[in-house]
């Protein structure tokens, strides 16, 4: 006989107002919601899963397969880069590569992922070219991240700022002493009002993190886009559709 154990749930005490608590009590039905507290839980579980992103994109340029099998605090950064994205809640990762020699050796490596990883060849030049690859395979907000960057930060948090401000893009920002090699950014409140992908001079030391949080509606704007970071994220600033937010984690770029 197979015993069922049944766990307790902790007990709390909320104060709501009396037309929230109406609305609430309006939805037991008796049948798939039985009580008050089976409302507040089903809804709060609702609410919950808006605020968040499971769908992940990596853009690996086919020449940098080999550096995402370099080790990276004891395993390969692509492994890392699964496990970030596991800790964060993601469950599908698209991976936007081209073919190269080294195909089966990276294949191989993300073999034992515990996530929904989907592999695509797409044999483009720039970052928007390559997400054009899974603009019909993504229904909802999505992750993309560079696929030679190591990050650890609390993405979470980032999605919920993305989903909260609503705006088409948020861009992951970190600081640096040095800029030369990096996006530069300047920022009016929460807003990206500039980008600049790789300036010569910069009046800022706020840079791109290489991650960013994109709503699918992002694709409406690909005509005659080539690179998000060349041609999109410049004008998304000055639309006011693009949001910063500090990673305030590590930051690796691996060559």
């Amino acid at each position: 006989m197979e015993n069922k154990i049944k766990m307790k749930k902790p007990k709390i005490a909320i104060s709501l107002d009396k037309p929230l608590l109406d609305l609430v009590d309006s939805k037991v039905d008796g049948n798939v919601i039985r009580s008050r507290s089976q409302a507040v839980e089903f809804f709060l579980r609702k609410g919950l899963k808006e605020q968040s992103i499971n769908t992940a994109v990596i853009l690996l340029r086919g020449e940098h397969q080999s550096i995402s099998m370099k080790n990276v605090k004891g395993k390969s950064l692509i492994k890392n880069q699964l496990d970030f994205f596991y800790k964060n809640n993601i469950s599908n990762v698209f991976i936007i590569t081209q073919h190269t020699k080294n195909m089966n050796l990276f294949l191989n490596e993300i073999s034992d992922s515990r996530l929904n990883i989907e592999v695509i060849e797409k044999n483009v030049k720039g970052t928007a070219n390559a997400l054009g690859a899974i603009k019909n395979k993504i229904k909802g907000d999505f992750v993309v991240m560079s696929g030679d960057t190591y990050n650890e930060f609390d993405l979470i948090k980032m999605a919920r700022k993305h989903l909260e401000m609503d705006k088409m893009a948020t861009m992951g920002l970190m600081t640096r002493s040095e800029t030369e090699g990096y996006g530069t950014a300047i920022l009016d409140g929460d807003f990206i009002a500039d980008f600049q992908e790789k300036p010569k001079q910069s009046s800022t030391n706020i840079v791109n993190a290489g991650i960013y949080c994109l709503k699918p509606e992002i694709f409406e704007l690909f005509e005659g886009v080539n690179s998000l970071e060349n041609d999109l994220f410049s004008k998304l600033a000055r639309m006011k559709q693009l949001v910063g937010f500090f990673t305030y984690g590590e930051y690796l770029h691996l060559e």
